[in-house]
């Protein structure tokens, strides 16, 4: 069953539970266990809704920067609402739970390497953490909502049972929902606003519980459906996405051996009124569109076969950028590479799964040695290198994430300070005729030039 609701002035929706009236009225306070990328943002937003929020975090460390009005986060928009949501008093981060009207998990949910190489398994222990930690406070009458991308099920076997050894029952004594974001990374507090929304109920009065408290800040349309429709909505989402990105990726192999410029082929395609094939790159990152078919791979591994394979041709763009770097390093004594960009996408600073790690990996197994330059990401772990220090005595400038800054940089600022002048674009974002006019070689992922790079 599905049902789709466009935005309504206001909420008159009311259901019954065990006989009592619970409207959207009730809902004063909520709990939001989780506060990474999707879980402050939406805490946030609900504090400046006029809901109290408490936000739940194990990490103190991250406990006290929230609570100083600051986050952890770079997302456009999301330390201001942060900083108005603390300083009213709305918003309080702390390590435990409290009471609340309404349970929000947002917890992160891994894959793991399997061993032999046989592939990823999704983790779920976050998941079934936070749930456990909900139990001494969940109460008659309460909702609970999960937000993280979850295999298809999840709600039902592995939340739901958690929550009910309250002593409680799911669907007759408080509300159980699943409801996916739909965000990306740069834009998320305008997307958690304007987008569309799947909810998803163990039955019809959760779902519809849970779309009370979603349209108060919502502007999309909300379509209703079961939780176990709205997991798999979530990871088909991404992974039409993966897929399309592994077609993209695989015509620019064939470009490259045909002698064609694979980004003009795909922009001329692109004209067609139904064909929307994405760009290439140098692998696909982030915690959604890399992660998320691993979901369904571990769990219907007969039946997945042109995701598996989409997934692995994506897997392996590090290893092919990784072989033209090396015969741009061909000759060189002791070379040193400057790579420019480790996020995973432009103008944030997020490294989840980043092919950028993947190359630097093979980087170190082969002792070529590197720094990184990359103005949105920081942080000790990163060691990413002021301007100067990151081109100093540098044989290679290697574009991993296509950030505006780089899409405007002036070679001129670095080309003295390199050894050798050479620029590997594996984003299609820089101007090359500037570049060339300082001196350099420029090297373009999949412009039918590098045909010497053996596909692996």
């Amino acid at each position: 069953m599905l049902r789709q609701k466009g935005r309504q002035p206001e909420v008159a929706y009311t259901n019954s539970l065990k006989g009592r009236g619970a409207r959207l009225s009730a809902i004063k306070k909520v709990c939001v266990v989780g506060l990474g990328y999707i879980g402050l943002p939406t805490a946030s937003i609900l504090a400046n809704s006029g809901f109290e929020v408490i936000g739940v975090d194990k990490k103190d460390s991250l406990i006290n920067i929230i609570n100083d009005g600051n986050v952890h986060i770079e997302e456009p928009g999301l330390k201001t609402m942060v900083y108005s949501a603390v300083n009213s008093g709305m918003l309080k981060a702390k390590t435990i739970p409290e009471e609340a009207d309404v349970f929000i998990i947002a917890v992160q949910t891994p894959v793991l390497e399997l061993a032999n190489n046989k592939g990823k398994e999704v983790d779920l222990g976050d998941v079934k953490a936070a749930s456990m930690k909900i139990v001494p406070f969940l109460r008659k009458g309460n909702l609970v909502i999960l937000e993280s991308t979850c295999p298809p099920g999840t709600t039902e076997n592995l939340v739901k049972p958690v929550l009910e050894s309250s002593g409680l029952s799911a669907g007759t004594d408080f509300f159980l929902a699943y409801c996916p974001e739909r965000v990306m990374p740069g834009s998320t507090m305008r997307e958690l606003i304007q987008n569309n929304r799947v909810i998803g109920g163990l039955d019809m009065q959760s779902a519809e519980r849970a779309e009370s408290l979603y349209r108060i800040f919502i502007e999309g349309e909300i379509s209703l459906t079961s939780s176990r429709t709205a997991e798999m909505v979530k990871l088909i989402e991404n992974i039409y996405r993966d897929v399309n990105i592994a077609l993209a990726n695989e015509v620019s192999l064939v470009c490259e051996k045909a002698g064609i410029n694979a980004w003009d082929a795909i922009k001329l395609a692109n004209l067609h009124p139904r064909v929307n094939l994405h760009a290439p790159g140098p692998g696909v990152g982030g915690h959604c569109i890399s992660v998320d078919p691993w979901f369904i791979i571990s769990e219907f591994e007969e039946e997945a076969k042109l995701i598996a394979t989409g997934r692995q041709i994506n897997d392996r763009r590090p290893e092919y950028v990784f072989q033209l770097l090396k015969h741009c390093l061909a000759g060189i004594s002791d070379p040193v590479v400057t790579i420019m960009g480790v996020a995973y996408k432009s103008n944030i600073d997020d490294t989840r799964e980043s092919p950028a790690f993947e190359v630097i990996k093979l980087m170190v197994e082969e002792k070529i040695l590197y720094n990184i330059y990359d103005p949105h990401v920081k942080g000790p772990t990163i060691k990413a290198k002021s301007l100067k220090e990151a081109f100093q005595n540098s044989d290679c400038a290697l574009i991993l994430t296509d950030h505006d800054e780089f899409k405007v940089f002036n070679p001129a600022e670095v080309s003295e300070l390199m050894r050798i002048r050479q620029v590997i674009d594996t984003r299609n974002c820089i101007d090359r005729s500037l570049w060339e006019s300082h001196g350099f070689s420029y090297y373009l992922l999949g412009s039918g030039e590098n045909s010497f790079i053996e596909n692996e």
